[in-house]
Parts: structure tokens; C-alpha cells; sequence
């Protein structure tokens, strides 16, 4: 169960990779038409910075969607998020820089302990993604 787990994770990863790295490509392309275009008329320190806007202003268009269709549904008042991806979700959302920050350290440590030792990397995917438990009473 546990390879199971990893191997798919790692196809998710790779698959991603793959589509960032196709993505990346073309935004490449894009740039040097939009500036072989633009030199001319403009100038090439001109072109060069239209390129730079446009490119940022398109990275924030993709940014706001893709947040956008992320976005959990917000708990009621006076209920929990469920389980520790929804409390991680609500700290996102309260607090992105820190978040983000938090993303990193936690990103380096999973490197780090999957060089190690890839089954405890398994088992903390697995329960970061198990349901909560019942509540007590």
C-alpha cells in the first residue's frame, strides 16, 4: 500500500513537471515572437519591457484562476475545517506569506527525509490526507 502511494505521488510530480516544463516552453516562444515584433516599431529596450508586462500581466491571469478553482469551501461558523488540509487551506487563506514560507521548509524537509528514508515520507503523505477522526465524547 505504501509503494503504491509514493509511486503514484511521484507520477503526479512527474506529470506536472512535464506540463510546467511544456508551458515554460512556449511562454519562451511567445516572448521572442511578441519581441521580434515589437523591436522595430518600438526599439529593443521598449520591446524588451512590453514582453516583460505582458508576460507578468498573463502570469497574473493564470495566478487569480488557478487560486480561484483551488479555493476550498469555507466552513460554517462555529465548525472546524475538516481534517489538517482544510485547517492548512484556512492558514493559507488567513496567512499566504507565512504560508508560503511554511510550503518551503515543509517541501525541503519531505526532500530531505524521502533521500533517507522513502516509507516514513509514505506514511506522512497517507495521514496528511486520512479523514479525521471522530470526535470525542
Amino acid at each position: 500500500m505504501g509503494r503504491d502511494i509514493f509511486s503514484k505521488l511521484a507520477g503526479v510530480i512527474a506529470a506536472v513537471a512535464a506540463i510546467a516544463a511544456a508551458a515554460a516552453i512556449c511562454m519562451v516562444a511567445v516572448a521572442f515572437a511578441v519581441y521580434a515584433a515589437l523591436r522595430d516599431l518600438i526599439g529593443p529596450a521598449w520591446a524588451a519591457a512590453a514582453v516583460a508586462g505582458i508576460v507578468a500581466l498573463l502570469a497574473v491571469i493564470i495566478a487569480l484562476v488557478a487560486f480561484r478553482r483551488a479555493r476550498p469551501k469555507a466552513p460554517k461558523r462555529g465548525e472546524e475545517p475538516a481534517g489538517l488540509a482544510g485547517k492548512a487551506f484556512e492558514f493559507g487563506r488567513e496567512r499566504p506569506i507565512a504560508a508560503v514560507g511554511i510550503a518551503a521548509a515543509a517541501a525541503a524537509a519531505g526532500i530531505a527525509v524521502a533521500l533517507k528514508n522513502p516509507k516514513v515520507l509514505t506514511a506522512i503523505i497517507a495521514g496528511f490526507f486520512a479523514p479525521p477522526p471522530p470526535p470525542r465524547r
